[in-house]
């Protein structure tokens, strides 16, 4: 399928790493989706059961993180009640955002130039926790990038407007105490139109709503090409 206009601009932008000592050849992908039958045997609701499976894979694999879920149709979502709908098509576990799994307070470094949107922290069961949405211009084009599970430190001082340098490191991960009770990882999303949201953002889509998100939310991968 052709590449949409934002898609292809979002690839032609060369982005700075967000996890700034890694190498392409430290990581690995990650599947969560309900096609992965090694996590039959994981008791996902627990961050605790699901932490000791990445990192153990991470292992395997002789990496130092993982990356992978957009578009992830995933089951460790229907611990909470935050993204269950009585009718199937209205549940929400497609995951919009792309993961980087590394440990709690790994720094992360901004992509590209930008400016404070919005901040919060997002304390649902299953939610983002600490979250900062970045607002960036780039040929003309305005659009924001969020970054969710961030330490409560991450928020701390922060004002609207404020510049963000490329490259400048601006939060750390959180633990799963603070971000939403999952393993430590970066939720991290590329937003062209952020509606009327503050702080937060749709993270994972329902079937119904997904071709909308699919358009407003391109795949985070081309601006980091990490594969």
């Amino acid at each position: 399928m052709a590449l949409s206009q934002f898609e292809l601009l979002l690839s032609k932008i060369h982005s700075f790493p967000i996890l700034k000592d890694l190498e392409l050849a430290d990581y690995t992908t990650l599947d969560l989706s309900v096609a992965n039958a090694a996590l039959k045997s994981v008791d996902v609701s627990s961050s605790d059961a699901l932490e000791n499976y990445i990192w153990n894979y991470i292992k395997t694999q002789d990496a130092k993180a993982a990356y992978g879920g957009y578009l992830e149709q995933r089951g460790i979502y229907e611990r909470s009640n935050y993204f269950n709908k009585v009718h199937p098509d209205e549940e929400r576990n497609i995951h919009l955002g792309l993961d980087l799994w590394i440990e709690s307070n790994t720094a992360i470094h901004a992509p590209l130039e930008g400016i404070i949107h919005s901040f919060n922290n997002n304390t649902n069961h299953g939610d983002y926790g600490p979250t900062i949405i970045l607002s960036h211009q780039f040929e003309g084009l305005n659009f924001y990038s969020l970054y969710g599970h961030l330490s409560l430190a991450s928020i701390k001082g922060l004002q609207i407007g404020m510049p963000i340098n490329k490259a400048q490191e601006f939060a750390r991960l959180g633990t799963a105490e603070v971000n939403g009770d999952y393993p430590p990882h970066l939720h991290f999303q590329i937003i062209k139109d952020i509606q009327h949201y503050k702080g937060d953002y749709p993270g994972v889509s329902n079937k119904i709503d997904l071709e909308f998100y699919k358009m407003n939310c391109p795949d985070p991968n081309l601006l980091l090409k990490l594969s």
